[in-house]
């Protein structure tokens, strides 16, 4: 029988990567779901409103505290048929989960039904990954080599992306560039002001690929394209993704304090290198991927309850 899954969260698009990933790596069947943002007293179980109602999955995986009574609940509407497993720390209702998948830094001992990993869970593939560099091969292949992948994220709560974080971008990137190829994407939250200076240095350079909102997003194809990879380290998404990869990869580290300690662990095993003068050699590196972990006990509990292999 084909396992189904609901990967919940309330939008927010790391989120969104995380639970869709782990559903994606233990379910035949995924179905993506919001759930209402006014649920604003995590402590409280919802009352199940479609699209959260029979037939319930088999698995239902949920990131985001907000949705995580929502889980709760399908588990408790299916007789308890339903397996539930939350991303991060729900805080509420961590008793009632058969699975919590959280990070090293994240505030919760990893005892009973907790399991800790080394990075945030995503949704790349081999399959997604090959399938972004057939669609950019062509645009890639006039890139002088080696080329550095470049993805750029900004603005988080209390720490802005300043000036001088761009100009110590900036210093980075042309120094690659004197190298080899770029290949650049800014995210949504990128300050325009960066936008700008990215566009005038490099928008008509032919050995540069730039991304921007109006097109296709070159970001996979960076990470299945590029020879060494180079990010910022507002998001833990993001230097996730790049360690799940064979490339070495060059943090700009932007001195965000709630991340410093997953940064600095993997200074630490010598997975990635503050940005600071030439970039990272090319090389091979042991790929970081929490996701085949967590789908690994995922699939475990599965088994355990049904007798049937995942």
């Amino acid at each position: 029988m084909p396992l189904s899954a609901w990967a919940v969260t309330t939008g927010e698009a790391g989120m969104r990567t995380q639970a869709r990933g782990l559903a994606a790596a233990v379910a035949d069947q995924v179905t993506e779901l919001t759930a209402p943002d006014a649920m604003a007293w995590p402590w409280r179980l919802p009352v199940l409103a479609p699209p959260f109602t029979a037939p319930f999955p088999d698995i239902m995986i949920t990131c985001g505290r907000r949705a995580a009574p929502y889980a709760v609940s399908v588990k408790r509407a299916s007789g308890g048929r339903t397996l539930i497993v939350h991303v991060q720390d729900p805080r509420a209702w961590r008793g009632e989960f058969d699975l919590i998948v959280a990070m090293k830094h994240d505030r919760i001992a990893a005892v009973g039904a907790v399991i800790k990993v080394a990075t945030a869970l995503h949704d790349l593939t081999p399959e997604n990954l090959a399938q972004a560099a057939r669609a950019w091969e062509g645009r890639f292949s006039s890139l002088p080599r080696p080329v550095t992948g470049v993805t750029i994220g900004g603005d988080l709560k209390g720490r802005r992306f300043s000036t001088a974080d761009g100009d110590r971008l900036m210093s980075g990137l042309q120094q690659a560039r004197s190298e080899g190829g770029l290949a650049i994407t800014p995210s949504r939250r990128t300050p325009m002001a960066i936008r700008q200076v990215l566009a005038q240095a490099f928008g008509a350079d032919p050995g540069v690929v730039l991304g921007d909102d109006e097109g296709d997003n070159p970001y996979r194809a960076i990470l299945a394209l590029s020879d060494r990879l180079m990010t910022t380290s507002d998001s833990v998404s993001m230097v996730s993704e790049a360690i799940s990869t064979p490339l070495g990869v060059d943090i700009l580290d932007l001195g965000f304090g709630r991340h410093a300690e997953f940064i600095q662990e993997l200074v630490d095993i010598g997975r990635i290198r503050r940005l600071d003068g030439a970039p990272a050699p090319v090389g091979s590196h042991q790929p970081v991927n929490a996701t085949r972990t967590a789908a690994a006990k995922v699939r475990a509990l599965l088994q355990a309850r049904t007798g049937v292999p995942g």
